[in-house]
């Protein structure tokens, strides 16, 4: 247990109807069965943080709160025998950052059951530079390659520059898959190749395509991050007995096709929950990141700050114009 009385958080409150994040000093409660107490050395910037950190109550519904659905750090208090002071842990997702205080914070506490053994092989910082966008992509990705080879064609992958999109370029590219990006910044055409897409064409293209019910059969299988009509024509475009995958609502909830892609070309759509993913599968996806998708040089990727540089870039993240991912060192 740390000998600190306090500690610090990036906490949001709600203010007169407005939300203003300051730095606070945070007292810490006691550790009770079952929980960790995790002394916190990286978190991560996604969209979902963006949106508790703005006040939205679909995500976050009381404040003051402490976002961040990502942390990695060392565990200085045990109520359970699965994990011993000094172990190194990953905890993302389940309701870290959104109902719970977060990884925004030099400490959190959890459940035991949230957190993973940080595999050898994979440094802290790697950890965060995946996170759970990492995780979301290496769970689709992992789902995609049960059913499509990279012999079988293309993958083509929408909102590419995001976490998510970001980062299963990188894993395909690893696995020998040919990849097609989408993208709405034209100035980011450099970057994507950088991160491996062998072929880039723009939102808009993909927005317009003909309202045909199936579409020319162009790609062996699909990673959709959007949702909206880009999935519908990402979906109207799969090769026979190709597969989509879909984990994201950002352009619309909705989904707009009939059944004949499915049953004429017998296409599989796999919907993608990360924040709920079973454990045994979870610790799978994080070993093979140490293993068989070790990203060279992954920590050199993201953009590193700091608490106090939070804010901004929140603020950038909600007019869509970050890319790839943000690491926070929160010490």
């Amino acid at each position: 247990m740390s000998k600190q009385a306090t500690y610090k958080a990036f906490r949001v409150e709600e203010i007169d109807n407005t939300y203003v994040s300051t730095i606070k000093e945070m007292p810490f409660s006691n550790v009770t069965e079952d929980e960790l107490l995790i002394k916190v050395s990286y978190s991560s910037l996604n969209y979902k943080d963006a949106l508790s950190a703005s006040g939205n109550k679909g995500v976050t519904k009381k404040y003051p709160h402490t976002p961040g659905i990502d942390a990695v750090g060392t565990v200085v208090a045990s109520k359970s025998p699965k994990f011993k002071v000094s172990e190194h842990v990953i905890v993302t997702s389940y309701d870290l950052g959104m109902n719970t205080d977060g990884g925004f914070a030099e400490y959190i506490k959890v459940p035991a059951s949230w957190a993973v053994k940080l595999p050898k092989n994979l440094s802290i910082k790697e950890a965060m530079v995946i996170g759970t966008a990492g995780l979301t992509a290496g769970i689709s990705v992992l789902k995609l390659s049960e059913l499509v080879k990279p012999e079988d064609g293309p993958i083509i992958v929408s909102g590419a520059t995001g976490g998510v999109g970001s980062m299963s370029l990188k894993i395909l590219k690893k696995m020998g898959y040919k990849t097609v990006a989408i993208t709405g910044k034209e100035v980011e055409i450099n970057f994507l190749k950088d991160l491996g897409a062998d072929e880039i064409i723009m939102r808009k293209d993909v927005e317009n395509m003909d309202k045909r019910p199936l579409l020319k059969s162009i790609y062996a299988g699909g990673i959709d991050t959007v949702g909206g009509v880009i999935l519908e024509n990402i979906i109207k475009s799969i090769q026979p007995m190709g597969v989509v995958t879909c984990c994201g609502n950002v352009a619309s909830p909705k989904l707009d096709v009939t059944v004949f892609p499915f049953i004429l070309r017998g296409i599989t759509l796999i919907g993608i929950d990360s924040q709920n993913y079973p454990m045994k599968y979870r610790e799978k996806v994080w070993e093979k990141f140490a293993s068989q998708w070790k990203l060279d040089q992954l920590s050199d990727t993201a953009t590193e700050i700091t608490l106090a540089q939070l804010k901004e870039k929140i603020d950038l993240m909600l007019q869509g114009k970050l890319k790839g991912r943000t690491v926070v060192n929160v010490n």
